[in-house]
């Protein structure tokens, strides 16, 4: 059986900025400077590479929007799950590996 995670750990990765999880991911990323939001002031669209796969995210803070696949969510391991398409635990395992 795995190791669980601690509560204060998933806190603290809900809370971690999205672009700092890429960052940790060592994920291409490449803001586009043209971009001027329309509704939250304060997002940045950035054109990210995970895994050889492209995406075109909206972020602000700890939350993402992948404007292709119209989801979103929040914190690092959503981030992780959604990039890697992989599941809780996995995505537990590798932010563990990239911290």
């Amino acid at each position: 059986m795995g190791k669980s995670v601690d509560n204060s750990i998933l806190d603290e990765w809900r809370n971690l900025d999205a672009l700092l999880v890429l960052k940790r991911l060592g994920c291409y990323s490449k803001q586009d400077l043209s971009f001027e939001p329309v509704k939250a002031t304060g997002t940045q669209r950035y054109h990210v590479n995970a895994n050889g796969v492209d995406y075109e995210l909206l972020v602000k803070g700890p939350r993402f929007f992948d404007t292709r696949a119209q989801r979103g969510g929040g914190g690092a391991v959503d981030l992780v799950m959604h990039l890697y398409g992989i599941d809780f635990k996995s995505a537990v395992k590798r932010l563990r590996a990239a911290s």
